[in-house]
This record gives structure tokens, sequence and C-alpha cells, in this order.
């Protein structure tokens, strides 16, 4: 059998903690039984915030060679000064190209799976990033509709979709709609299928109004939106409950009734989640014809440079996009 591909890494916001959790988990790759990866990035970024061993590399078959000894690093040319904690736009334009450069390896299939660092959102707004985000960038790079990507954050006792991702929080009950649901929950579905092993996932969705909104005396969104769908989805055989109150849905007995929870919108998705696994949650983007993680959390700039971030859920996003990577290889293996 040939050699699997490594992993690719894009560092992210080079003046954010990218770097240093990228470096870290290269550290702990033997005790975490890491598989070989490759950064792309900046190396000054690294050396920065690091002072470990790292080896430019001009491929990812060199990548697999150097990776016992050193960080494997294809290098992006930031061009300006990497100060850490100093976000710029010329850190947000490397941000980007590492972005790219990552997306395309993993594409093309050279990369095994895809892995990304955190990124300033406001940063890349200011060069003309016109997504909302990572995982909408992503989807069109591999020709996937925003609605057919499912943004999945899992933990080691949680999964969790929002159905409506990175909007203002008015623009949710105007954003929701049964074909949308159906969307998320069915690419959901499948998701769990393929990358988790899960052979009938279990669905649980959240109210939008508090208590589910009591019968339409809260909110008619249950009624006239979530019901209809579960409903619909129940008759395609899906196993799907709700809509239940989100506020008694994510305490240990319920969490065992469930594989994921469907939420209305982001933080009654991702207040749980960042609660209960806050240094091992990891974002899964599902509905791609490739895998792709990324760490939980933001470029913390504050601590950066600092030697404070923990590297939990970076290693949580590698080994979680190795294993989905394993089970996609068992289903279907290359020609």
């Amino acid at each position: 059998m040939p050699t699997p591909a490594p992993l690719v890494v894009s560092m992210g916001d080079p003046a954010g903690v990218g770097p240093e959790i990228v470096a870290k988990a290269w550290e702990r790759r033997m005790e975490r039984a890491l598989p070989p990866f490759v950064t792309v990035g900046d190396q000054r970024a690294v050396e920065r915030v690091w002072r470990g061993p790292v080896a430019p590399v001009r491929d990812l078959h060199e990548a697999l060679a150097v990776f016992g000894d050193a960080l494997p690093i294809l290098a992006i040319d930031c061009g300006g000064e990497v100060t850490p904690g100093v976000p710029d736009t010329e850190g947000a334009r490397c941000a980007l190209a590492a972005l790219e450069t990552a997306a395309g390896l993993a594409q093309s299939g050279a990369a095994r799976a895809l892995v990304t660092g955190p990124v300033s959102k406001a940063q890349l707004y200011a060069i003309g990033f016109t997504h909302s985000g990572q995982t909408e960038f992503v989807a069109e790079r591999c020709g996937v509709s925003a609605d057919n990507a499912v943004m999945l954050l899992a933990g080691p006792t949680l999964r969790v979709v929002p159905i409506t991702t990175h909007i203002p929080l008015a623009q949710v009950p105007g954003s929701l709609s049964i074909e949308l649901v159906l969307a998320k929950a069915r690419a959901t579905v499948r998701g769990l299928m393929k990358n988790f092993g899960i052979a009938r996932p279990r669905l649980a969705f959240a109210g939008l109004n508090p208590h589910a909104g009591e019968g339409g005396a809260i909110g008619p969104e249950e009624i006239e939106i979530l019901e209809p769908a579960i409903a619909i989805l129940q008759a395609e055989g899906v196993d799907a409950v709700g809509p239940l109150a989100a506020d008694t849905m994510f305490h240990p007995r319920a969490r065992e009734r469930y594989d994921v929870a469907l939420c209305c919108y982001h933080d009654q998705a991702l207040v749980p989640l960042k609660t209960l696994h806050f240094d091992e949650g990891v974002n899964f983007t599902l509905g791609l014809p490739i895998v792709r993680t990324s760490p939980d959390h933001g470029t913390a700039f504050a601590i950066a440079g600092r030697d404070l971030a923990d590297p939990g859920a970076m290693i949580a996003a590698i080994a979680m996009a190795h294993g989905a990577a394993e089970r996609r290889f068992a289903i279907a293996p290359p020609q």
C-alpha cells in the first residue's frame, strides 16, 4: 500500500495563535498519535513564537520525509512584518493565501484532509473578503452551495449544528424556512454516516423561542417551520425529534438521547459546545467532497506570542480530520 498523503493545515492569521498551536500540535505528535501533516503559512510566524525545529518544504512528499524530525512548512511569504498580537492587512492577505493553497491541495487529492487555523474576519473583510467565514469560502472552492455545507461543532460529549450561522440575531426568524431546515438536516445525516460512522444518526431540534414556543403562544416558528420539517424527515426514515426547549436539551442525560443537536442560530449551538469543550471543540464542515476541520476558537490576539495558547482544539481538529479521512478511505479506496 502507498504511504497515505499528509494532512494540510493552514496556519491562519500569522499574528494570532495559529502558528503556536500548530507548532505545539507537532510537539505532541507522538503523545497524541497524530498523523503526518504540513502547515501552510509564513515560516517567520512560527519562529516568532516557537523554538522547535522547522523544515521548509516544496511539496507534500518532502513533508512526509521530514515530519518525524521537524515541523514541515509550505512557505507563504507575508511580505510585511509579523508581530504576534498585532494583526494587519498584510497578515490577512497571508492568511487568505495560505487558506487558498491548503484548500487547493486538499481538493486536488494531494493532501488527505484540510485543517484550517483561526483567522480574523475583520481583517479579511478589510482586504475585500466577501464570505461570512472560512466554511463558506471552502465550500465555494469545492463547488458546494452554502445551504449544503453544514457547520458541525463537535466535542467529546456533544455535537451541534447551527441552522443559520453568521447573521444578525434579528434576521434569524426570517431566514429560517422548511427548505433550509431540511437541507441542513439531510446534509447532517449524510455527514455523520460518512465521516463519523454513525449508521442511523439521531437528530434533536432546538426550538427558536423560549419553551419551544409554548404551542405558538411565544412565537409561530416551531409550528410553521420546525414541526413540518421534522415530520418530513421522519417520513423519510430519519430519527428526528423536536422542537425541544433549548434550555433543557444540553444537560448530561438529555445529550445521551441524540447524536447531534440542530439549533436555530449561532449562539444557541455554540454556547453549550464551548462551555463543555472550549479547549477541544472542533468545527467540522459536512457536505464537502473533502474533509475539512478547524479548531473551534478564534485568533486570540491578546495572548499571541506569550506561550499561553492551548493546542487542544488544534490537536482534536487534526485527529478528527484523520479519523474522517480514514473512514472515507475505507468506504471508497482510491482506484
